[in-house]
């Protein structure tokens, strides 16, 4: 499952509201957003959520508040009655400091739930279960770190994850963005400090077989990344490239062969582009193919002229062999998650 958030900081304006319609259509379910309320726009807030509860109800898209104590008392509510927040559209709370575990577990009786995943115990979880916790309706999420060195370790990640996946708890992560930037640091908002500054989508290939809910945390991502995301749902890996010759004969969509090379992606449907009775392929470009590197074998490799070949790793100049544009470094990553018959489309940039 994955999602986006959306911060009550700002109002939702057509064009916001435009572009939460097109993440629904891309294939995010859940929307998060934050209730640190300042004590002068308690009314402001309270009105921006409901607003966006009924967009998340028409949309029949999750809303999962971040929520405090101070908050629930400027919205009017308490954790007796916060439930009632589901009438809003808010279907679940992540609740962290200043909760017991007795209003955890009662509030899991009526809505989703999100502990804190980083500093959950095993102490606290077994007392929410004494006072009745609901467990299908719990689920753990990470913080996001907006300050650069502050992000979590992986192994650790990894290790407290398989913790929480024992005892039967989803697990929730962010992502960053990387378009419009959260401030006031606008570094991105991961909870993995090896995500900052990625690729949104590379970051969510990196985690999803791990994770059970990932959400990207700053308010945007390009419509380049929204495309991977919707294509990455039809079975095929949106790969951003240069080029260095444009030639428009050049095919886009490609799929990788079912005896998959160690060193390189092949292309199926390129081995036709440069056949006689085509065009023969020219020598050009033929310099060190380091990994990423977008290939295709000239006049010079008889019957294997047109192939295309993505490098999956550094490897060296060939005179039968052009270098015709390389995979941005956001995604290179993405290279890897190619497998046999895999598809793939190389998008010039």
């Amino acid at each position: 499952m994955r999602g986006i958030s959306v911060y009550l900081s700002e109002e939702l304006t057509s064009a916001s509201i435009d572009w939460i319609e097109r993440m629904r259509e891309s294939g995010f379910t859940s929307i998060f957003t934050s209730l640190h309320i300042p004590e002068d726009d308690s009314t402001l807030y309270t009105g921006r959520l409901e607003q966006l509860g009924t967009l998340a109800r028409r949309l029949k898209m999750e809303l999962v508040a971040d929520i405090a104590p101070s908050s629930l008392q400027a919205l009017g509510k308490t954790w007796d009655d916060a439930h009632t927040l589901l009438e809003w559209g808010v279907t679940g709370l992540r609740v962290d400091y200043g909760v017991t575990p007795k209003q955890v577990a009662d509030l899991s009786r009526h809505m989703k739930v999100a502990l804190n995943a980083s500093t959950l115990t095993e102490t606290e979880l077994e007392e929410m279960h004494r006072y009745g916790l609901q467990r299908k309706r719990v689920e753990a999420w990470h913080n996001f770190y907006p300050r650069p060195e502050t992000g979590l370790d992986r192994t650790w990640f990894d290790e407290k994850n398989l913790w929480l996946r024992s005892k039967g708890i989803k697990v929730q992560a962010f992502i960053p963005g990387d378009e419009r930037l959260r401030g006031p640091l606008h570094e991105t908002l991961p909870t993995l400090e090896m995500h900052r500054h990625q690729s949104p989508f590379a970051c969510y290939i990196d985690l999803q077989a791990t994770v059970d809910r990932i959400l990207i945390g700053d308010p945007c991502i390009s419509n380049q990344t929204m495309r991977q995301f919707r294509e990455y749902d039809e079975g095929v890996i949106v790969l951003r490239a240069t080029i260095r010759n444009h030639d428009d004969s050049l095919i886009t969509s490609h799929t990788n062969r079912m005896d998959p090379a160690r060193d390189v992606i092949r292309s199926v449907e390129s081995r036709a582009y440069g056949r006689p009775g085509d065009h023969l392929i020219q020598p050009r470009d033929t310099e060190e193919r380091v990994l990423g590197s977008i290939t295709i074998d000239n006049e010079r490799y008889g019957r294997y002229a047109g192939e295309l070949q993505i490098t999956k790793r550094d490897l060296p100049a060939d005179e039968r062999v052009n270098v015709i544009g390389r995979i941005i470094e956001e995604d290179r990553s993405l290279i890897q998650q190619i497998g046999p018959g895999g598809r793939f489309q190389i998008e010039w940039v």
